[in-house]
């Protein structure tokens, strides 16, 4: 497939992420949120850590899912969107059904949850790669959330609490790119018009 064939098949893409630059800022500024809330109460209960996890994928889950709605058009496969936000909202909704979750089930919930997030960032920002300059920052927040997730899977026993502080600076730096992209998307939707 050559150039200027991926270029008309990706850029509704680049069009979509630009239009709805405001549901990625969003979603970082909830990720900052539930990070800070995070170190803010270090004597947490695993309950509340569970509700404020719980608060913050759904979110996340339902964000994505209102991006993918608002990004509808017929040439762009949003799929992988589509997956992320459902995957967000299965475990946002599991967590909150079953609130008395040990700390390994949790744990474990949220290193799927990043590991799975992470491989869905890296194969849009790679699908982006040559709509849009720094798309870095999309694979950059995507491997983040692969190796937080594969070292969460690898130890899970250390227990919810005893990551508590590596859950909120994970979740406060992936904020913060979610952010920067979001700022970076709209700069271009500004230079596209």
């Amino acid at each position: 497939m050559d150039y200027e064939t991926t270029t008309l098949r990706t850029r509704p893409i680049m069009q979509v992420l630009t239009e709805n630059w405001w549901l990625v800022m969003l979603r970082g500024i909830c990720a900052v949120l539930f990070g800070i809330l995070a170190f803010a109460w270090p004597g947490l209960t695993l309950l509340t850590l569970v509700i404020l996890f719980g608060a913050y994928v759904l979110a996340d889950g339902f964000l994505g899912l209102v991006a993918a709605v608002l990004g509808r058009h017929p040439s762009t496969p949003l799929w992988w969107l589509i997956v992320l936000s459902l995957v967000s909202v299965v475990v946002g909704i599991f967590t909150f059904i079953y609130p008395q979750v040990t700390g390994l089930v949790l744990v474990i919930f949220i290193g799927a949850w990043a590991l799975l997030r992470g491989i869905f960032e890296v194969i849009g920002a790679i699908r982006l790669r040559r709509e849009m300059q720094n798309e870095w920052l999309l694979i950059a927040s995507g491997l983040l959330s692969i190796i937080f997730g594969l070292a969460v899977l690898i130890s899970p026993g250390a227990g919810a609490l005893a990551l508590l502080w590596v859950i909120a600076g994970y979740v406060i730096f992936l904020g913060g790119l979610e952010i920067w992209l979001a700022l970076r998307l709209r700069k271009f939707a500004r230079a596209a018009a």
